[in-house]
């Protein structure tokens, strides 16, 4: 049975449904100075994501998950359509509904949100932090990341709200919501969006600014742009008039008719909504599907390649493609496809065993360059500091104390530049 989702309604029962989705690290309360002026017109629905603001901690790993989370919670509750605005991950998901779900979905607004969050590495290493050393490092930095530095100089009460928001926050459920990021990647799918959207995005937004903004907008076929001036990540906190007055334009003005839901449209205001800028940047086409075919079965080569990028980095596995050759271009295939596709892709074991293994063997051959990008490996296959050298130690008994003793050496340099928080 699908998990359901802490939830909270404000307004007239017999309005149309708005949900209020929140960013990774807050809870439905960075959308409360919005709720006095959007339940005049709309019954609004709130969520928390798991393991956030005291909610059960069953965490999900993929926008995907919380998505059916969401629909799940709506469906026990009888809401079949309605309006979605989400911020930074929540705005994932709603590009999630509108992709998979648009019957669902009468109108969207993305606020600091992208088609893809950064990189996969930069949202892996944030999970092996947060398994290191707590969510305290990240909490202390997230005013930094989420407010201007006016605003947080100004507000203090807020600010001390933002940190104490992502210190109660369970581990397990960030480390899952900074995986479900890390493999979000709709840029090829953005066409399919067929819901009118307003893309909002503060304009001194560090995290997800006005360059992702302006890619969704330049992908979905009905998007408008609003950049809200003096805002960062974090902007219906911190510019809450001018948010809460967009997404009224936006949602009275923007709401599809549709489906035998009991619910009903709102009168259109008469509001004109800046134009839809040119696109930036051409969005690429999807690559195309693989139809090779090796002994009777799919060929492993892409499913090898997509689990090396899950647990060495893109950034190692891109450097490795860039410098093979004629000469060595043939390996490269050779390892992606088997080692990769066929063996760390089986079901048998899973990834963080499949780590301790190949730490011990790379300590019984003495292969301390192969250590050291496994070790970063191991971190993000879920291994702590401590198991990681309870595996040296017994590598130690069969393998060698000498073996072992350059395998710590490595490894200790590894795990303290991966797990010192950046400041």
């Amino acid at each position: 049975m699908t998990p359901t989702l802490q939830y909270r309604f404000d307004g007239p029962d017999d309005a149309p449904v708005l949900i209020l989705g929140p960013s990774l690290g807050t809870t439905w309360h960075m959308w409360d100075r919005q709720i006095p002026e959007l339940t005049k017109q709309w019954r609004v629905f709130r969520f928390d994501l798991p393991g956030h603001g005291g909610a059960p901690a069953y965490p999900a790993g993929s926008v995907a998950d919380l998505t059916a989370r969401l629909l799940a919670t709506l469906d026990a509750l009888g809401v079949q359509r309605f309006g979605f605005a989400g911020c930074a991950l929540a705005g994932a998901v709603g590009v999630e509904l509108a992709l998979r779900h648009p019957e669902r979905l009468a109108s969207l607004a993305l606020i600091a949100s992208s088609p893809r969050f950064g990189t996969a590495d930069e949202f892996r290493q944030r999970g092996v932090i947060v398994r290191t050393n707590g969510l305290d490092p990240i909490a202390r930095t997230s005013p930094d990341r989420w407010f201007t530095a006016g605003f947080a100089a100004a507000q203090p009460a807020i600010t001390d709200w933002a940190v104490q928001m992502v210190r109660t926050t369970d581990p397990g459920c960030y480390i899952a919501s900074c995986e479900a990021l890390a493999s979000f990647d709709v840029r090829h799918e953005l066409g399919m969006v067929g819901v009118p959207t307003l893309v909002l995005v503060g304009s001194d937004d560090q995290v997800t600014g006005p360059a992702e903004a302006r890619t969704l907008v330049a992908g979905i076929p009905d998007a408008r742009l609003a950049v809200v001036p003096g805002a960062s990540h974090l902007v219906p906190v911190e510019q809450p008039a001018a948010v809460t007055d967009l997404l009224v334009r936006h949602f009275s003005t923007a709401w599809q008719p549709g489906y035998e839901t009991g619910q009903t449209a709102v009168p259109g205001i008469p509001v004109v909504l800046p134009p839809q800028p040119a696109p930036i940047a051409e969005i690429a086409p999807a690559p195309p599907v693989a139809t090779d075919q090796v002994m009777g079965r799919p060929d492993p080569y892409d499913s090898g390649l997509k689990v090396r990028r899950e647990v060495l980095g893109d950034a190692h596995v891109d450097r490795a493609l860039s410098q093979a050759d004629d000469f060595s271009g043939d390996f490269q295939e050779f390892i992606t496809r088997y080692a990769w596709g066929e063996v760390w892709d089986r079901p048998g074991l899973d990834r963080r065993a499949r780590s301790c293994v190949t730490l011990t063997a790379l300590v019984a051959g003495g292969h301390l360059d192969e250590l050291a990008f496994h070790t970063r490996a191991a971190l993000r296959n879920g291994l702590t500091p401590d198991e990681i050298k309870e595996v040296l130690l017994h590598a130690a008994v069969y393998c060698g104390v000498p073996a072992a003793n350059s395998a710590f050496r490595v490894a200790q340099q590894i795990i303290r530049e991966e797990t010192t928080p950046q400041e």
